[in-house]
């Protein structure tokens, strides 16, 4: 298989390597340790790194010659063995009659390397490092960690838990899955006719993101068994003692084995460690796991039937009844499929006194087994379908999905396909193209009108989310028109909610600010007296368009704790979509950033890559906002795909906004005027509600480009909103464009003035400098120095809180033209740091690279090397170790 197949997507990964051979060639070497299972591509990536310009040498682990000192060595030295001394030539067995003896070869090792590298650059390829002996891997791992001076790159693949490991402390590159779109490329690469949704869903399910699975996988959807993959397991599996073998089919039965059930089994933790260092088993936590669903599956079918019967049995005996209900009436049912029938009730009554006490990954476990047991096509359905759901709400999209496959089949009724329909829209409503979810819950919504009507109006309210999504106005408006007819007088407070939700929302996107204002402050009382996360996400959303910030972030993170308490996982990066809009409305930078990192991260862990884009985008905007260029555009160059892919009206809209923002920074602003006109007009999928939003910066650019008139219209409709609402913060921005507007002085006078009181009032500072910033503008270009040093000294300290490189050096250049002579006072060297800095500086300290930080903060590695800079001046140390002390 060619290496750039196995290695789709793994961009990054090549890119360490191209910038560990570069730096080789510089004279900085550099060695790498790149860790995977079995099939993630390690040998695949060590070959990539072949290089015509370098001298290379190989090694390669082989479980016979494991236990003969320098056999590795021996291997590895062959190429240049004219040079090898008579010393270690004995020692390796290159000389004749040589007798291998065990003794430290490691310094000569190095100094061989290093002085054919003086020559020609020299790189080590080591695969299968955990099967090398370990005389030959304690001398590479030496050589490794002593080739900085040297044109030696040092390159290992290494499996985790196979065998010792000497490499400990060495950089680490590790080879993760791959995402959906990387394994449907690996995919397409074997079936260049394409295929179905279903078989790719079911390969990406099975293969776990493993670039061989995928491709043995490629042409059936099954492994043959005599692939590469299900060989080497069988192997694997067979070579284990017989007390390692009983525990693997243990995790293979029971996907939620505690190590205390290991114990309780009699099972010696030797077992563990051996199973372990297969690669068979994973220990996470307190839980013993099967390494990936493709090892489980491939076990099933290779274990003979009895001894998975023994392993259910005796997890039968050791389970406690009442403790463990669902897992142990499961494996009670799997010693005996005869006499299963019985326990599939009792397994549907656990699922739901599961679900009842919010675990949804044991009720969906249950109900999962429940159909398994169950003889009845329509009882079949049902449970599935409830796991699908209970697998959606946990934020296991995938397994939801697998579990609506396998219902398909028995699926009969409306009713039935009513709750798949609303399942199917809430997955693709994060995790797909939000066309197709608002279509399949508006056919949700339809069919389980008669007997689950909440869930058929939750369906709809879903529905409307997706068309603020897609950027569909038109699509809002219909969902809102249809739920509309079906509202009653005497609604409950949690449908009542929703549908005065969708009223506000419908006539805010319609610009009816009047008609939408008592729809939505009736939302938010609402939501304030209710409890579930659904209801607190849609009232942080109306407190939001409202312009009331404070209620809109406690709401949110009253959601965000709802959804964690209850097990509704699958909210939480949603509910912290809001978080972060609310805190950005009132200026709280730190939170706002803190709320979308995390929602990025959620999001990522839980399969709901449109809630990832859109917390991107606002990452994005509010870097664009603080005059950063670089992370702004970086942001959103890591979206862009998905928004376009996936037709993504409301991230698109914010990231046409930071993009303006981004040509305001660059003095561009013809170029951001021409951008937002574009929103301005509706061209393409535009979200109505952010459009409004974009105002104040169509202002700033018309005003820079000499076209006041053309900002008239537009501002016009966000004093509109902002007057409907009453919100200080959106009010102040009205005042502030009023004033670039204004044609007298004592106009402008009066409008700056007013922003700047209402800036306070609203607690808006990052705006508030601002707009000082332009009013001192004009009071200088005014001939008025003087008043204008005042408010621009205020906005300098406030930038420099926010650590506003760009908008600090604009305030500066405007005091020197006012001439202002600045000073610089010395704080203590801790509190000088801002927020960015501050958390830079606490992940350098617990010992992150500058990649693992630009991928945790989704900066550019380039961005925190500039932070880097700026910490070491400010705390005056010299180098990472002196910031790791002062700040432990």
């Amino acid at each position: 298989m060619a290496p750039e197949v196995v290695l789709r997507g793994r961009h990054q990964e090549r890119g360490a390597v191209r910038e560990l051979l570069d730096a080789t060639r510089a004279g900085r070497g550099a060695a790498l340790v790149v860790t995977g299972g079995l099939g993630a591509g390690k040998s695949a990536l060590l070959r990539l790194a072949h290089t015509a310009d370098f001298r290379v040498l190989t090694a390669h682990g082989v479980p016979a010659e494991s236990a003969l000192d320098g056999a590795g060595l021996h291997r590895l030295l062959h190429p240049v063995a004219d040079r090898v001394p008579e010393a270690l030539r004995v020692a390796v067995g290159l000389a004749p009659g040589a007798h291998r003896r065990a003794f430290a070869l490691n310094t000569e090792v190095h100094r061989l390397v290093c002085e054919v590298a003086a020559q020609r650059p020299v790189l080590v390829l080591v695969d299968d490092a955990g099967l090398l002996d370990r005389t030959s891997l304690e001398a590479l791992a030496f050589l490794a960690r002593r080739v900085t001076d040297h044109r030696v790159a040092v390159l290992f693949a290494l499996e985790p838990h196979r065998g010792d490991n000497p490499l400990v402390g060495l950089p680490v590159l590790p080879l993760r899955p791959l995402d959906d779109p990387a394994a449907l490329a690996v995919l397409a690469d074997h079936n260049p006719l394409g295929v179905s949704e279903d078989f790719a869903e079911e390969v990406l399910d099975l293969a776990g993101g493993n670039p061989l699975a995928l491709t043995e996988l490629a042409a059936t959807g099954r492994l043959a068994p005599d692939s590469v993959l299900r060989s080497r397991l069988r192997a694997r599996f067979h070579a284990l003692s017989p007390d390692a073998r009983r525990l693997v089919l243990l995790a293979v039965a029971d996907e939620d084995l505690e190590l205390d059930t290991v114990v309780r089994a009699e099972l010696e933790l030797d077992a563990l460690e051996e199973a372990r260092d297969s690669g068979l088993l994973a220990v996470r936590g307190e839980h013993v796991v099967v390494s990936s669903g493709l090892t489980r599956s491939v076990l099933r079918t290779e274990v003979p039937i009895r001894e998975h019967r023994r392993a259910h049995a005796l997890l039968a005996d050791v389970l406690d009844p009442d403790h463990h209900r669902s897992r142990w009436l499961w494996h009670r049912a799997a010693m005996n499929r005869e006499a299963a029938n019985g326990l599939a009730a009792d397994l549907a009554a656990a699922a739901e006194s599961a679900r009842r006490a919010g675990d949804y990954a044991a009720s969906s476990q249950a109900h999962q087994r429940a159909a398994a047991l169950t003889r009845s096509p329509d009882a079949k359905a049902a449970h599935l379908i409830a796991a699908a759901a209970d697998h959606w709400s946990v934020g296991r999209p995938r397994q939801s999905r697998a579990s609506l496959r396998e219902a398909r089949a028995y699926t009969r009724g409306r009713e039935l396909r009513g709750l798949t329909d609303f399942v199917r829209g809430g997955i693709e409503l994060g995790d797909g193209v939000p066309g197709s979810a608002v279509r399949n819950l508006r056919k949700a919504s339809d069919d389980l009108l008669d007997s689950h009507r909440t869930l058929a109006i939750t369906a709809l309210v879903f529905a409307a989310e997706a068309g603020s999504i897609a950027g569909d106005q038109a699509d809002h408006a219909l969902t809102a028109a249809r739920a509309a007819r079906l509202r009653r007088p005497d609604e409950p407070p949690v449908t009542q909610l929703m549908f005065d939700h969708l009223e506000g929302m419908a006539a805010t996107f319609a610009g009816r600010h009047r008609v939408a204002k008592p729809a939505l402050e009736r939302a938010v009382r609402l939501a304030t007296n209710l409890s579930d996360p659904r209801s607190k996400i849609w009232g942080s959303q109306a407190a939001y368009v409202l312009g009331h910030a404070t209620p809109s972030l406690e709401l949110a993170t009253q959601a965000v704790a709802a959804a964690r308490d209850s097990g509704m996982a699958s909210l939480v990066p949603w509910a912290l979509v809001y978080r972060s809009l609310a805190a950005l409305l009132l200026d709280q930078h730190s939170i706002a950033s803190d709320s979308s990192l995390e929602g990025v991260r959620e999001a990522t862990a839980m399969g709901q890559p449109n809630t990832v884009v859109d917390h991107l985008t606002i990452l994005a905007l509010m870097a664009a906002l603080q005059g950063n260029k670089a992370t702004a555009v970086h942001r959103l160059h890591l979206a862009a795909a998905d928004v376009a892919r996936r037709g993504l009206g409301r991230p698109s809209t914010f990231s046409s906004w930071a993009l303006a923002c981004v040509d305001l920074v660059d003095d561009r602003p013809v170029d951001a005027l021409n951008r937002l006109r574009l929103l301005a007009v509706g061209t393409g999928r535009v979200h109505p509600g952010i459009k409004v939003m974009t105002a104040p910066h169509f202002v700033e650019a018309a005003v820079a480009c000499g076209q006041q008139a053309k900002a008239v219209n537009v501002l016009r409709q966000f004093e509109g909103w902002a007057a409907s609402t009453g919100c200080p913060a959106r009010l102040a921005l009205s005042h502030r464009s009023r004033a670039l507007l204004a044609g007298s002085e004592p106009e402008a006078d009066a409008h700056f003035l007013e922003a700047i009181r209402l800036h306070r009032a609203g607690g808006t500072p990052m705006e508030l400098a601002k707009t000082e910033l332009f009013y001192g503008h004009r009071l200088r270009r005014g001939r008025r120095p003087k008043v204008a040093r005042e408010h621009l000294r205020d906005a300098l300290k406030i930038f420099q809180q926010y650590d506003s490189e760009h908008f600090v050096n604009r305030v500066r250049a405007e005091l020197r033209a006012s001439g202002d002579t600045i000073t610089t006072t010395k704080t203590a060297p801790t509190a000088a740091l801002t927020p960015q800095q501050s958390q830079i500086a606490r992940l350098v300290a617990e010992g992150a690279t500058n990649r693992e930080i630009a991928a945790q903060l989704f900066i550019s590695h380039r961005t925190v090397e500039h932070h880097l800079r700026n910490i070491f001046a400010r705390l005056e140390v010299r180098s990472r170790v002196e910031l790791t002390r002062l700040l432990g």
